[in-house]
């Protein structure tokens, strides 16, 4: 009987899954994540995070595929695509088979469904680019998203080069994480919930002025919704600083969250910390 694979939900496990496919010869019937709510009438095997065994299957990827199907595959894990991990195992086990060929074959299901979803992280994560909207708090820039892919680790290079000389923090809110930097280190962490202190006065003035600016250079003889709509969906319009009313929606942060509150509330990482952490 087909069996349900568990692991942790880094890239890592997700290659440990794989090299159990090759020792057991078989596919699970389904990969259960963390994040995995719903419960499986099929047998649960653990597969446990094994950072040697894991290495080498990396290492073997980019020799016998290419590193674009390692890329591929690293970019899967932080899509929204339904199941995505049964498709990355089965992408990387056809390209075992033909090589560096594989990621090429888009005639192929399984690689065009990755491609397809890959591309769409990619798409979302340029949109955010331009759509982040940050408030000072503290003397901490910071910025709330909901976005559908786990962005944040393709935001990164993005805003900590732009804002190399801030703190800043942004918060996922849909997958509960957040994007902190601070004095040269970056950690994307686990963030369950996100409440920011009440906006003061000069930075209501600043949201005034750039709602003013918004409407001042639209053309009204050439509005156009549809158009507007197609270049920013509504989706985002939400943390749009020119879409809000003064009142700015408020999140909660968790009791147990690594990230903690400063005297002049900035957010910041607590001493030790730095690395960005593995999706």
């Amino acid at each position: 009987m087909s069996a349900a694979y568990s692991y942790d939900g880094t890239y890592g496990g997700l290659l440990c899954c794989l090299s159990e496919t090759y020792e057991k010869k078989e596919m699970p019937a389904e990969v259960l994540s963390p994040e995995d709510t719903q419960t499986t009438l099929y047998p649960v095997r653990e597969i446990a995070t094994d950072p040697e065994k894991a290495a080498r299957a990396d290492a073997a990827i980019a020799e016998k595929i290419s590193p674009a199907a390692r890329e591929l595959a690293r970019l899967g894990l932080l899509t929204c695509l339904a199941q995505k991990e049964l498709w990355i195992l089965r992408f990387l086990r056809l390209g075992f088979h033909y090589g560096g060929d594989a990621v090429f074959m888009l005639a192929n299901r399984t690689v065009l469904t990755l491609n397809k979803a890959v591309q769409n992280l990619k798409n979302e994560s340029h949109q955010y680019e331009g759509f982040v909207r940050f408030s000072v708090f503290g003397g901490a820039l910071t910025s709330v998203i909901e976005p559908k892919n786990r962005v944040l680790p393709l935001l990164a290079p993005h805003f900590c080069d732009r804002y190399a000389n801030e703190a800043f923090l942004i918060y996922d809110r849909t997958h509960g994480m957040a994007l902190v930097y601070q004095a040269d280190r970056r950690e994307i962490i686990p963030l369950d919930d996100l409440i920011l202190p009440e906006p003061d006065e000069k930075e209501l003035e600043y949201r005034r002025l750039w709602r003013t600016m918004y409407r001042t250079i639209a053309i009204r003889e050439r509005n156009n919704p549809k158009c507007r709509r197609t270049h920013m969906p509504k989706r985002y319009w939400k943390y749009l600083t020119e879409f809000q009313s003064d009142d700015f929606p408020r999140r909660r942060s968790g009791e147990n969250s690594p990230v903690r509150k400063t005297a002049g509330n900035a957010l910041q990482l607590p001493p030790g910390r730095g690395k960005m952490k593995e999706y």
